[in-house]
């Protein structure tokens, strides 16, 4: 049922793809309160290395390291000082998006990110870029091209701004000393056959600590002005992601094609922290292994309003789920109890806790785990949560954060219809195919 609803939504997506009629778009508000920029549509992601001559061994032991490192910056979010002079974001990300940006359109690949806002790609002429598979952007060959003026209200959306000769400058660090700098404009984006005009961006003419091959940039899909959605003035966006080493794509709907998504069972509330407004918060109230609930005090993946700590994201760019230490614990402590089988050490490829496969395979029993939200009980199918990453070990894809937040992240996501619905306030979980035809 769930694959032929998902199969339903591609098809509907090859129909319906459309832009409303051009018009000029007001930047006098953040809060968007007129009519969409689009009606809706599709964009397909790949993974970041989709493509490659890879082992899955290969492919997990990278993804796993990148989703460390997204970790470290998610925490330096969290613990970043007030008045910095430059603020730090995520960044980073597993799975690109294929756009193109100008008139004449000129394509490039950029990183879906739900833990950023800022959309940014590689502008010349070039301080310091990366290489990039594609010709880095120049605004000057481009018809469609402007700068922001540094009184528009984007540009006082971005924490730090300075200006220079009326133009908007910005810079957005990455916690790991990766940082992107230049200039604010507004450019035509292309997605397939949809061109949408005025999405402001950032033309980034230093861009250091980067050059990973992952693309030409950033889409920013987070709660903040600057973001994807927000631009588009649509409150419902939806991905489904497929497995890691799959050959089939992953797909995100924007606007009305998320809207034509049944809200299924479970479901989230979301919540937005006043601290960092740019996060996905959801509500969950406990955790099961097996038939077993955990006995972890709801209170550790509560947002603690007052100082912007606890709390638990839904995020597309990190590779495994994290809770905060003592959750993380008492599930792994269940897993081992339950499991009956040997702990083995899978720190070299990145995990905490493994077990030595039993010889005959069809033995193997793994307990089911149980995320309890407060829109209902998402129960994850093994595959989301165990992972082999070589002959003879199985890994829990889960691990401990050490700063009071909690992340469930894109392997626990895999094969889930997962819909974003800010407008009210909450998040859905429908089982699917992904990349299913």
């Amino acid at each position: 049922m769930a694959s032929s609803l998902y199969s339903f939504l591609l098809a509907l997506s090859i129909v319906y793809i459309f832009v409303a009629p051009t018009h000029s778009t007001s930047r006098t508000a953040l809060n968007h309160h007129h009519e969409p920029k689009v009606a809706g549509f599709q964009i397909m992601l790949e993974h970041v290395d989709s493509g490659k001559n890879l082992t899955k061994f290969e492919l997990l032991e990278r993804a796993v390291e990148r989703g460390s490192r997204r970790l470290q910056r998610l925490e330096a979010m969290l613990n970043g000082p007030s008045g910095v002079e430059t603020p730090v974001y995520a960044g980073d990300g597993e799975y690109l998006m294929n756009l193109s940006i100008g008139t004449p359109a000129q394509p490039f690949s950029a990183i879906m990110d739900t833990g950023s806002d800022l959309i940014w790609t590689q502008c010349q002429p070039c301080t310091q870029c990366f290489n990039q598979s594609t010709p880095i952007f120049n605004p000057q060959g481009s018809s469609s091209f402007s700068t922001l003026p540094c009184s528009s209200q984007l540009c006082q959306a971005l924490q730090s701004p300075t200006c220079s000769n009326n133009s908007c400058q910005y810079t957005y660090g990455y916690g790991d000393g990766s940082e992107t700098q230049g200039s604010m404009g507004t450019e035509t984006l292309t997605f397939g056959s949809v061109s949408i005009p005025n999405i402001t961006f950032g033309c980034g003419e230093n861009n250091q600590g980067f050059g990973q091959g992952n693309g030409a940039g950033l889409v920013g899909m987070g709660r903040g002005p600057l973001s994807l959605p927000s631009q588009l003035d649509v409150t419902k966006f939806s991905y489904c992601m497929t497995p890691i080493g799959s050959s089939n794509s992953s797909t995100l709907l924007l606007g009305s094609l998320a809207n034509s998504v049944t809200a299924g069972s479970p479901n989230t509330t979301l919540i937005q922290s006043s601290q960092i407004p740019t996060f996905y918060y959801i509500t969950l109230n406990g955790l099961s292994v097996g038939s077993t609930p955990l006995p972890i005090d709801p209170s550790v993946f509560k947002l603690n309003s007052n100082n912007g700590t606890g709390g638990i994201i839904i995020d597309s760019g990190t590779t495994l789920t994290y809770f905060v230490d003592n959750a993380y614990q008492a599930v792994r402590q269940a897993f081992i109890s339950q499991m009956n089988l040997s702990v083995v050490n899978g720190s070299s490829s990145g995990f905490d806790l493994c077990f030595q496969m039993p010889s005959d395979q069809s033995n193997l029993q793994i307990p089911t785990f149980v995320m309890h939200f407060d829109g209902g009980d998402l129960v994850l199918p093994s595959e989301n949560y165990f992972i082999s990453p070589s002959n003879g070990l199985i890994c829990l894809a889960m691990g401990s954060s050490s700063q009071g937040m909690s992340i469930f992240g894109n392997i626990q996501q895999q094969n889930l219809l997962v819909v974003y619905d800010t407008g009210n306030s909450v998040v859905s979980f429908l089982s699917a195919q992904c990349g299913a035809s």
